[in-house]
């Protein structure tokens, strides 16, 4: 693979997100590979509090792939997109400095709103299930919660 700058490249579409957080933008490279850049809005560094006492940046892409390991094709690329988003803006309205476990918190709430069975699946990794009666005790809060939220 060439190595070329940015302006020497062609943009070949340009996408704005869904949330309006992001603009998407498919390139052409002088050697004709194609990539994609995103440009996004700076906001102001979030530092993770792990629950072995380390500390290290939030990381973008580290959740979007703990994300896709364990919803797998029950949601699309897009509303991951859209989960991280939410999950970083609701994070920077409260604090700079949040648990590991506020982070999966976060990301259950969005992926409950969003597809139950994804929801399922986070939990049972986030919450580390190791028996059919945590799964059962998931899916009765969540139908409680379902219920709930109809009336």
């Amino acid at each position: 693979m060439e190595e070329y700058t940015i302006d020497e490249t062609k943009v070949l579409e340009s996408r704005t997100s869904s949330d309006g957080q992001s603009i998407r933008r498919r390139r052409l490279a002088p050697d004709g590979t194609r990539f994609t850049t995103y440009e996004r809005i700076e906001k102001p560094q979030i530092i993770v509090l792990k629950s072995h006492g380390g500390k290290e940046y939030f990381d973008r892409s580290k959740l979007q792939n703990s994300i896709i390991k364990s919803v797998g094709k029950f949601v699309s690329d897009m509303k991951i997109e859209e989960i991280i988003n939410r999950v970083e803006d609701n994070l920077l309205r409260k604090e700079t400095k949040v648990s590991s476990h506020q982070i999966g918190e976060e990301v259950l709430s969005a992926l409950f709103d969003i597809n139950k069975v994804a929801y399922i699946r986070f939990a049972s990794v986030f919450h580390e299930f190791e028996t059919i009666d945590d799964f059962e005790e998931i899916l009765a809060q969540s139908k409680k919660e379902e219920e709930k939220n109809k009336q």
